[in-house]
């Protein structure tokens, strides 16, 4: 199989979602609310899964007939077949993160919440290898944007 390569925007796209996701993950594991660790473990999931998006999915041309709206964990099995398991298992939390966010405390126990977080955290890791993102190095800015012109090898002989 073939990867075609990444656009730099759809790159980019999906390195924000990853930057959100380990904050969001950073925020689960810091939580001492069972709470707001289960869901910002699912938040951080689904934005695993947008990275996903962005590099795989391709719009759709609107047609005259409106398509059925589909939610991240369904196109995420469409787009990325391999990882069909993980969004069915996201998918099939997705009404306790809802009622967790609602505060009720029923809704998740501490251990149900623990093994989100960790479950988040190992579909992150195979998605950010999946995907293979080449990051560009940053370069450092010069203090004196004049000290370049300054070396001896800019002065004209």
């Amino acid at each position: 199989m073939t990867v075609s390569p990444v656009s730099p925007a759809a790159a980019g796209s999906a390195s924000r979602d990853l930057s959100r996701a380990r904050t969001a993950l950073a925020e689960a594991r810091e939580a001492d609310d069972h709470l707001i660790r289960y869901s910002s473990a699912h938040v951080a999931a689904l934005r695993v899964a947008a990275a996903v998006l962005a590099v795989r999915a391709r719009p759709v041309r609107s047609g005259a007939r409106r398509r059925v709206q589909r939610n991240a964990w369904v196109l995420l099995s469409e787009v990325a077949p391999e990882f069909g398991e993980w969004a069915s298992f996201f998918a099939a939390g997705a009404t306790q993160r809802a009622a967790a966010e609602a505060g009720l405390e029923r809704a998740v126990t501490t251990r149900e919440a623990n093994d989100l977080v960790r479950a988040a955290e190992t579909f992150y890791d195979l998605v950010e290898s999946s995907l293979n993102l080449t990051t560009q190095p940053v370069l450092p800015r010069a203090s004196d944007p004049q000290s370049v012109l300054a070396q001896p090898w800019m002065q004209a002989s």
